[in-house]
């Protein structure tokens, strides 16, 4: 089954050359052992653009579409027999990348 494991970050943190070392022996683990689908970092929420096409016109803005402490920077997909794996694989992600982690499974 494949999961997204989101990185959930409040900007609080600097990344370390410790942390990105952690992440890169844990990105190599993963594709190791056979789960690795695609993981990449994102940049900062202002450098977002929202497109809400809706209405009558589009509606094209900058920034992130909701102001929040925390924010999405970065992911995993993964593809795991269950979710007991993904739980343990998330728990190493998290202390790989000094954050928080969300898991969420894909709709199959």
């Amino acid at each position: 089954m494949r999961y997204l494991m989101s990185v959930i970050d409040d900007d609080t943190n600097v990344d370390t050359g410790n942390e990105m070392a952690a992440v890169d022996a844990f990105n190599d683990q993963l594709r190791a052992d056979g789960y690795w689908v695609f993981a990449d970092g994102l940049t900062a929420p202002e450098d977002a653009t929202v497109v809400d096409n809706r209405g009558e016109q589009p509606i094209i803005t900058d920034g992130p579409f909701i102001e929040s402490k925390e924010f999405l920077g970065g992911f995993w997909i993964i593809d795991t027999p269950d979710l007991d794996i993904t739980l343990k694989l998330a728990v190493t992600a998290s202390k790989a990348c000094n954050r928080k982690i969300e898991i969420r499974p894909f709709n199959v």
